[in-house]
């Protein structure tokens, strides 16, 4: 991210110091003094001198002092200049890899993986990780299959991606016998077996605008109930996402008071605000950080969120992520986002 204007210019010095003093912040946790800070960063300063360039930094709001300590910590400010300007993120290990690639192998249904890449997430991070639920329209079909029940409903069973069954049950505006619908299945299963469900809605509407004249009766039965299980769909609502880990977040100091504990665990279960924040990293893809006050929502100050957008072939299909205290090791988080949201992409595309 570019330098926000109004930003001071740090000089090499201070940038040395400033990532020295996150660095030892986020392993420790304890406000970092001047003493400290001149043996970690090796440069060969006085304490002196370090104490004016911290009284600078201090000034421009990257650091602060909590209270009386003679340490200080990063700010908000100090983290965004960090992850921006000074990090330098370390390669995902062998094992780590490894780890991701057994567990992200294509085996299983859409919400084993999404699950599996949760718990990776989490596991991997020691903090918690959050995976939004697959957009509407992903998948390829591979059959499709029509059964009547009771008061002109119909159980519609829609097999995707080989493995993935979904089960609806569809209002239709008439009667249809098994026979009918029979008919029905195997030519909606002919026409649009390999087609995601997004390619089969574009093609429904135009089949709706041609010439009803031209149709014979099969077609006019399929396209009316074919279009009644893509509508429904469609009204089911937004999307969700599955969590894991969160109580990893209880091992921080930062984060174990019981009124922190309790605004943030209200706003898991309520889930709008990590939804909204979650769709606003949809729309703007690849790696995305919120750092602090960021985030816009009072629950996440003193938190930050990782995110990335997973994809199969060139269509984004969501977003998955790590939400943990800003002090969070983001030089090992942001490869695991990344590696995790390429595997999970690739598991998740059809035919895999």
């Amino acid at each position: 991210m570019a330098r926000r204007s109004g930003d001071p210019v740090l000089s090499e010095r201070a940038q040395r110091l400033l990532k020295a003093l996150v660095h030892r912040y986020i392993r420790d946790g304890q406000p970092v003094g001047s003493r400290v800070l001149t043996r970690e960063s090796g440069l060969d300063l006085s304490p002196a001198t370090v104490r004016n360039v911290m009284a600078d930094l201090e000034e421009a709001g990257y650091i602060r002092a909590p209270h009386t300590s003679a340490g200080r910590v990063p700010t908000d400010r100090g983290y965004r200049f960090f992850v921006d300007s000074l990090l330098t993120a370390k390669p995902l290990q062998g094992p780590d890899v490894e780890r991701l690639s057994i567990r992200l192998d294509g085996e299983g249904d859409t919400e084993h993986l999404l699950d599996s890449a949760s718990n990776l997430l989490s596991g991997l991070t020691r903090l918690a990780g959050v995976v939004t639920l697959p957009k509407h329209g992903f998948g390829a079909i591979r059959h499709l299959e029509f059964l009547p029940l009771s008061e002109r409903r119909i159980l519609a069973i829609l097999v995707l991606n080989d493995h993935e069954v979904q089960n609806r049950v569809i209002h239709a505006d008439r009667d249809y016998s098994a026979a009918e619908l029979q008919q029905v299945s195997n030519y909606l299963s002919a026409e649009f077996a390999g087609k995601s469900v997004s390619e089969v809605r574009r093609a429904l509407l135009e089949a709706m605008r041609a010439d009803q004249q031209d149709m014979n009766r099969l077609m006019s039965a399929a396209i009316a109930v074919a279009r009644q299980l893509f509508e429904e769909e469609d009204a089911e609502g937004g999307e969700d996402f599955v969590l894991a880990g969160e109580t990893n977040l209880m091992t921080f100091a930062e984060l174990s008071s019981v009124d922190k504990l309790k605004e943030l665990f209200e706003a898991f279960s309520r889930k709008r605000d990590i939804l909204h924040l979650l769709d606003r990293c949809l729309a703007a893809e690849g790696i995305q950080i919120f750092i602090g006050e960021e985030s816009g929502y009072e629950a996440f100050d003193g938190m930050s969120l990782v995110t990335s957008t997973y994809r199969s072939d060139d269509e984004v299909l969501g977003v998955l992520g790590v939400i943990g205290p800003t002090r969070m090791d983001y030089d090992r988080v942001i490869p695991i986002v990344d590696v995790t949201a390429r595997l999970l992409g690739h598991a998740l595309k059809p035919g895999h």
